[in-house]
């Protein structure tokens, strides 16, 4: 290599301040190495490892590194060029792996999607960030992406993992030939975007995350730092491969920076994902407390040898005390280590030494010693040890800017770079922190955030509803559900909950966003300054 393309920035995206960008790399914390340089080097370094088990098949890091450069060739064969913008919306197959370096290596960059997104979120990601492509599998869970893609206005290519459809292009064949190309001999800024991950914003329009490969691959390394990945190790993936904590916290690419293995499975069914955890001798898990339910009571749990696991990794909510005891009283040897974390940057994580009743209560403290954490109150003023306040996060791997979101960022981001989470929390006295609740208007099914907002702007066009807000309710499996209460039309027929999610999935949104309950109200409760009162609201449903 010959070193790096110096590129005009990608207009939109929000750089560090010099000050701060001087300070990270006399740190050390930034190394001016992309993400697909460090994953070349392990591919090169561990090559005759195991990298990954996916579909039944055991892939080396030699075959990894060589299948991703050849996609790499191919994708350029195409006409894909370094800064082109694609959207990658593949299930946990061998493919998103060859799929996820390819770009690297030569600069195309990512937007993660997820497989439940449909054509309402998937063209918003196109819009908005210019994607020329987007990978999709062809079926998956009995919805068709061929036909979805071909109604997204801006795609010069879609790529599909299984069988193409007229105009598609097949990625099996873009894996298996011999393309023309060369690789570039130069590697992207570290500067610039490795990747986009997804917001769960409040708004019904998406926000992209820029992730540069210097704030990214820092992440990635100090998340492993805290989680005692061993070179003979092995990490179950079943959570969508898209989101941040299966990809980068430290998920497969920490495991892979390890000389680590990474099992890639679409499915969370419990007898099949015990079977992998047996046969692979799996010693880590990501997954979302939800589904730590599930398996812990589902029947099969007894049926397999699961003493291999040592860590189970759990985010995207409070995981109950009750859970974590019962995890590891029958999974006996393994810890359960609970993080905070967040696409836009900060991970916090539980220390597995640290004492049990600190475990149990909270949800870890930063994995760097220049993440600024800051907890505010509604004036913005810190307030005392022990006390509620808004999260505020600053450092060298989270966010500056939404990408080209110049009027949410004025909102999103204290004008002096701190990024306002909208999460409450108060800390521990133990120096970690526990989660208290949100100022955000959002849902959290099962690690899953919804925007109310996006809900309720939708069912406002259902011709009976006058007024609606959307609410959580409180589930002991998912966290939180949501409720649409609903003011409706004098004179109109009461729609029934069919009748509302039926309206929904007319608009193509992902299914996860439905609401699970419906309750109709003569008027909505207001605040003192005339705002739907969603307090008051789930105070009367709870009470019920």
């Amino acid at each position: 290599m010959s070193g790096y393309r110096r590129t005009m920035p990608l207009t939109g995206v929000v750089p560090f301040p010099e000050e701060f960008a001087r300070r990270y790399r006399a740190t050390g914390y930034w190394q001016d190495r992309t993400l697909g340089e460090t994953l070349d080097e392990v591919c090169d370094r561990f090559a005759g490892r195991i990298a990954v088990h996916a579909g039944g098949a055991d892939i080396s890091y030699e075959k990894l590194g060589g299948r991703a450069h050849r996609l790499a060739r191919s994708l350029l064969d195409i006409g894909l060029r370094p800064g082109d913008r694609v959207v990658v919306q593949l299930p946990n197959v061998a493919a998103f792996a060859y799929l996820h370096l390819a770009c690297q290596r030569i600069g195309v960059i990512p937007v993660m999607a997820l497989p439940v997104h449909r054509f309402r979120e998937i063209s918003q990601f196109v819009a908005l960030s210019g994607a020329v492509a987007c990978f999709i599998p062809d079926r998956y869970r009995d919805f068709d992406f061929r036909e979805m893609a071909a109604r997204i206005e801006g795609l010069r290519w879609t790529i599909v993992h299984g069988e193409p459809g007229p105009g598609n292009v097949s990625l099996s064949e873009l894996l298996d030939r011999e393309p023309a190309s060369e690789l570039p001999e130069t590697w992207p800024d570290p500067m610039d975007p490795a990747l986009f991950l997804l917001s769960g914003g409040t708004t019904g329009v998406p926000k992209l995350i820029p992730r540069l490969h210097n704030d990214y691959v820092y992440n990635t390394r100090m998340a492993a730092s805290v989680c005692d990945i061993r070179p003979g190790d092995c990490l179950l993936d079943v959570l969508p491969i898209g989101h941040n904590l299966p990809l980068g916290c430290p998920g497969l690419q920490g495991f892979l920076f390890a000389g680590a293995r990474t099992v890639l499975h679409p499915s969370t069914r419990a007898a099949e994902v015990f079977a992998l955890i047996e046969k692979y001798r799996v010693t880590h898990i990501h997954l979302v407390p939800a589904l730590l339910i599930r398996w812990l009571h589902d029947p099969a749990l007894t049926g397999f040898d699961l003493s291999s696991v040592r860590v189970i990794q759990s985010g995207g909510q409070r995981l109950q005390p009750e859970t974590r005891l019962l995890a590891e009283r029958l999974l006996p040897g393994c810890t359960v280590q609970e993080n905070f974390g967040m696409a836009e940057g900060l991970l916090m994580f539980v220390r597995l030494n640290d004492p049990a009743e600190v475990r149990l209560e909270t949800v870890g403290r930063p994995v760097c010693p220049d993440d600024e954490v800051r907890l505010v109150d509604e004036d913005g003023h810190d307030v005392a040890d022990g006390e509620v306040g808004e999260l505020l996060a600053r450092g060298p791997y989270t966010l500056r800017g939404y990408f080209r979101s110049p009027e949410h960022n004025a909102r999103a981001f204290t004008p002096d770079g701190f990024y306002r989470s909208g999460d409450l929390m108060r800390r521990h006295p133990s120096g970690n922190y526990v989660v208290e609740g949100r100022v955000k208007d959002l849902i959290n099914r099962g690690g899953e955030k919804i925007s109310a907002e996006e809900v309720e702007n939708l069912l406002l066009g259902h011709p009976a509803v006058q007024n609606v807000a959307c609410v959580p309710l409180p589930d002991e499996v998912l966290g939180e559900r949501m409720c649409a209460c609903v003011q409706l039309r004098q004179g109109v027929p009461a729609p029934s909950l069919a009748d509302l999610t039926g309206f929904l999935r007319a608009t193509e949104i992902a299914s996860y966003k439905l609401p699970e309950r419906l309750v109709f109200f003569d008027e909505l409760p207001l605040s003192a300054i005339g705002k739907v009162s969603k307090k008051d609201l789930v105070s009367q449903l709870v009470a019920v």
